[in-house]
Formats: C-alpha cells, structure tokens, sequence
C-alpha cells in the first residue's frame, strides 16, 4: 500500500506507544504533551492486539492503526473536498475507514488531474464511500455546505470536515467523535495545551495566530482555533441553523461556522492535534482568502444574529 510521506515523517516508534483505556484518558495524554500519534486508545480491544496492530500500522506509516474502526454509537459522516489530490485521495479515504467506523463523501471540483475518477473507483469499490462531482472550483465552504446537506438529508448524527492531504491525523478522527458525544462543534485545535502545526515558518505562524487573536477579540468567542478545519459537527444543530447565509469561504468559512454555532447556542470543544504542513500537491491558500477572512469578521457581529 502506499505511504504518505507526511505519515513516514511524522510516524513514532512502535516501543514508543502509550495505552489510553478510553478516549478521555488519550484527551489527558495529549493535552499533557503526548503526540496522539503514540497513543493506542483501547475503547474495547484487547491491549495485546491493540498494540499489535498499532505497531504494524506506524511501521506502514499510517498511525497507531486500531484492530478494528472505532464505534462510537453515532452515524458519521466525513467529508473530504478535493482539488487535485490523486496522490492522496486513495491513501486518505483507506485510513479514515480504518481508524473510525463512519461513511465518506467526497466533494470534487472537476479536479483535472482525474482525483474526480479516483473518487468513483474507490465508491464502485466501496459502499463506504460516496462521491459528489462539481463544475469547477466553487471553494471550499460551498463544499462543505453541500456536505452538510447531505448528512441532514441521509440522516447522519455528525458530520467532520477534513483535509485530504494528510494534515489532518486520520488517527484523531475517533477523538474529535467521542469529544463530539456532548458537544455541538469540535475543532481539532493547534492552539490548546497540546497542540502545534509542523512544517511552518515563522510568518506562516505569526499570520495564523494573528489571525485567530483577531478573530477570537473581535467576535468574543473564547475559541482559541477559529480557522481551524478539523472539525465535527452535531448535525441536529446544522438543521437548526440558516446555513443559506453563511457565504464565506476558506479561513472565513471556518471563522464563521464556529461564529454561527456560538451564536446558535450550541457547545464549542477543542482538541489538540498537531497539523502537519501538506507535502504533496500545493496549498489552496490564496491572498484573496486571506482578505476576506480579514474584513469578515467585523460583518459577522452584526449579520449574525443568536
């Protein structure tokens, strides 16, 4: 099977591994400094196995692997936008299945590198995973929206979104989950007690929290990671909120779902992960996104109403 290279960079050692019985004992280690990527979340299985399998998989590159997907009680939804991400498509929808036992969507914007036919093999091959085809570059929160959609419609408990260039730790999925079962929102989160981003520079650094102290003053939120796009939503609380308004895009997309969900009442949790800076493809981010998450957020105070 194929590797990512960001899972060979970031991959511990097997002896390395710490056992975690449940999912807020991993949430304890990881807030205290652990990288989740040592850490076997039992959730059931028997230790020996466990440890088993998560030595094989970091041995593959691919995470403490558990011998099963965790359950978490819930339908779950991941959606994956994609743009070019044939090099990564297959690896990412393999490890998301493995890691959590949940359905995947992928949102594909006529990707010209064939990532759109990729996604189709894959669902012919899986009743798992789900493809939905667009005209186009229509921007990441559209494709989140449709997403969304989807999961009210087919009558999916939680919806993630989630990156399909390894960024995101498939591994994290099953935490944000459970961190999910008594909250509305839950980001995966650089900047909590436990979290970091890899591979950045300092501007890039700088600019990100610069971005999330203005967004997190200006809106009153207390979020610490309002760009984020690790994420997991209740969706009984989407249904409830006018989604028809939101018509931002990319780290403004993010500022304002976690915006809307405040300001709908809803419960708003993070979660350290550590994100690790794309290395196959080329990032999405453009100085037009960057603007318009800049003047957003002031509009937002006054557009969006509880």
């Amino acid at each position: 099977m194929s590797q990512s290279p960001v899972q060979r960079a970031a991959a511990p050692a097997a002896g390395d591994l710490v056992i975690a019985q449940d999912f807020p004992a991993a949430e304890a280690l990881v807030r205290s400094g652990v990288d989740s990527a040592r850490v076997v979340v039992l959730h059931g299985q028997a230790e020996a196995a466990a440890r088993q399998a998560a030595a094989a998989g970091i041995a593959a590159g691919r995470g403490p692997l558990p011998t099963r997907p965790h359950d978490l009680g819930v339908r779950c939804l991941v959606v994956v936008p994609t743009y070019n991400e044939k090099d990564n498509l297959a690896a990412i929808v393999r490890d998301v299945l493995a890691y959590l036992r949940t359905d995947v969507l992928v949102v594909d914007d006529g990707s010209p590198d064939g990532t759109g036919a990729l996604a189709d093999r894959l669902a012919a091959a899986d009743p798992r995973v789900r493809v939905l085809h667009r005209k186009g570059k229509l921007g990441l929160g559209t494709a989140y929206l449709e997403g969304f959609a989807v999961a009210a419609r087919d009558g999916y408990q939680r919806v993630f979104e989630m990156d399909a260039d390894f960024s995101h730790p498939p591994w994290d999925l099953p935490r944000l989950a459970a961190a999910a079962l008594d909250a509305e929102l839950v980001i995966g989160s650089r900047y909590v007690p436990g979290g970091s981003t890899v591979g950045w520079d300092l501007k890039r650094r700088l600019l990100s929290r610069g971005a999330n102290f203005y967004a997190r003053t200006l809106l009153g939120t207390g979020i610490r990671d309002m760009t984020g796009g690790f994420r997991c939503f209740d969706v009984a609380l989407l249904r409830r909120m006018d989604l028809a308004q939101v018509a931002a895009q990319g780290y403004a997309f993010q500022i304002e779902m976690a915006y809307r969900v405040v300001r709908a009442g809803g419960r708003v949790r993070e979660v350290p992960i550590h994100f690790t800076d794309r290395r196959i493809g080329q990032s999405k981010m453009s100085p037009k996104i960057a603007r318009e998450a800049l003047f957003l957020v002031p509009r937002l105070r006054w557009r969006v109403r509880g």
